[in-house]
């Protein structure tokens, strides 16, 4: 079980913190803040840098906390607050498959963070290496789960999208 865990840590966290690090610093063909800011503001987000960076070190911090399986659960609830918001300001709209830019990729890897908050970081962690897997609990991740879900819920709410232009 520890190895099937580090493996799904590794792929998963790995896989968010390159997305952050498209937002963040353009690497991998991303399109670094401003690009990313840009894209937010076109979202709804007049405060462009900050969610831009917002979003970047959401998917980029919290895909490495969850790769290196430290300070469980909080990696998977920022994974989750990230991958709600992307869902429910981009993706929903579109239907499911990724084909057609709807729910189904950014639900995976929210899908991927809650098994993960709720199995804990396995033998294979920096929190067990540095001792902290007393941190982890069924009782923190449901509170950070509560606490991600929360804040991916207001910053869709905070959003204000242009109504669409008429032809």
């Amino acid at each position: 079980m520890d190895t099937a865990l580090l493996i799904a840590r590794l792929f998963f966290g790995l896989g968010i913190a390159a997305h952050g690090a498209q937002k963040l610093f353009g690497w991998f063909s991303g399109g670094g803040i401003n690009k990313t800011g840009e894209f937010m503001v076109m979202l709804g987000w007049n405060q462009a840098r900050f969610f831009a960076t917002a979003a970047g070190l959401g998917e980029f911090g919290g895909g490495l906390l969850v790769a290196l399986g430290f300070l469980s659960p909080i990696g998977p609830a920022l994974m989750i607050l990230v991958m709600l918001t992307a869902t429910f300001s981009v993706h929903i709209r579109n239907g499911f498959f990724v084909t057609k830019n709807g729910i189904e990729m950014p639900m995976l890897y929210a899908m991927a963070a809650l098994v993960l908050a709720f199995t804990g970081p396995g033998d294979y962690s920096f929190d067990r290496f540095l001792g902290l897997d007393w941190f982890y609990s069924q009782k923190n991740s449901w509170i950070a789960i509560a606490a991600a879900v929360a804040i991916a819920l207001i910053n869709v709410a905070v959003r204000r999208p242009k109504p669409p232009a008429s032809a």
